[in-house]
């Protein structure tokens, strides 16, 4: 697996490096898995080296709208 490397800064938490990297707060558990040494705790200390896992996120379905919605 690929990863990139991200140094946590204060006030980082799992959920937001989620959403910087994947677009979506609730993927962070890729993140944690590549990163064990972390786990349990609720953010990642300021200066820790994570591995960011190169995942692919799907994209969001399109909304198909009713023929009686105007927007």
């Amino acid at each position: 697996m690929e990863y990139i490397i991200y140094i946590a800064k204060q006030g980082d938490r799992w959920d937001t490096i989620a959403w910087q990297f994947y677009g979506d707060p609730y993927l962070y558990e890729p993140i944690l898995r590549a990163n064990p040494e972390y786990l349990g705790l609720p953010y990642p200390p300021p200066g820790a080296k994570l591995r960011i896992p190169i995942i692919e996120v799907e994209d969001e379905p399109e909304v198909v709208k009713a023929p009686w919605q105007t927007e």
